[in-house]
């Protein structure tokens, strides 16, 4: 279950009894668009159906039964998402549109580069600030993934950037290979791997070319900076020079 701070209230009228359930906003758009697959019950503040949930009150089960077929919370609850609305306050909408602002922001810094600087990241900060100029609006009520090309359309007139993957050959010393590869493998798709007659280990992987920095840090981290690495064009070739 959730926490009641980050519920909102979802409520339908019929019958002229008002019923309100508590609810992650997230899953409630995505019950409202029939796209929601999770454990209903990680999403929902409260295993209950309200008249008025702000006190606590309850409807009458033979109303509950009128509506809806059943007293069972967790088949009612879906229901009063889909077929009533959404009520949010303004405190909550402003932390919801901060919240996703802050995931848009990472999710296209670590998927963006910058064409004109060969492909280099952008930073998240960058990114904020261009947003920011552009005048670009983040709607707390629909998914950040719905709203990433709207997003990336307002910040090509501000800074050249485009999606991209990029492909990266590492080769880990025989000293370091053992622990090693096993998180590098883990960071983005295994393209090749080879171990090497001297006992190092060559992977070429790729991953979205915002997240470079990321991964060579990782790389360095482990190896003590003894990793080579190359980005690469042809995932046939696992030497690095």
């Amino acid at each position: 279950m959730i926490s009641l701070d980050e519920a909102v209230t979802a409520r339908l009228e019929s019958h002229g009894t008002r019923f309100e359930v508590l609810i992650d906003p997230d899953a409630a758009l995505s019950i409202k668009r029939g796209e929601f697959e999770g454990d209903l019950e990680d999403v929902i503040a409260a295993e209950d159906v309200f008249e008025d949930a702000s006190r606590g009150d309850r409807p009458a089960e033979n109303d509950l039964e009128e509506v809806f077929g059943t007293t069972d919370p967790m088949e009612i609850i879906p229901e009063v998402v889909k077929r009533g609305e959404i009520q949010i306050t303004a405190e909550q909408r402003r932390e919801m549109q901060e919240q996703k602002r802050k995931q848009l922001i990472n999710r296209i810094a670590r998927n963006a580069v910058n064409p004109q600087m060969d492909d280099a990241p952008h930073p998240p900060e960058r990114i904020e600030r261009a947003l920011e100029e552009a005048g670009f609006r983040v709607d707390p009520m629909e998914p950040v993934e719905t709203q990433v090309d709207d997003a990336l359309d307002a910040l090509r007139p501000v800074i050249p950037i485009r999606f991209a993957e990029v492909t990266v050959a590492v080769q880990v010393p025989a000293d370091h290979a053992g622990s090693a590869q096993a998180r590098i493998r883990k960071f983005g798709d295994l393209e090749r791997e080879e171990w090497q007659n001297d006992g190092s280990w060559v992977g070429v992987l790729t991953f979205p070319a915002g997240m470079q920095n990321e991964f060579y840090d990782l790389v360095n981290e482990l190896t003590s900076g003894e990793a080579e690495t190359r980005i690469i064009k042809d995932s046939d070739d696992l030497n690095v020079r």
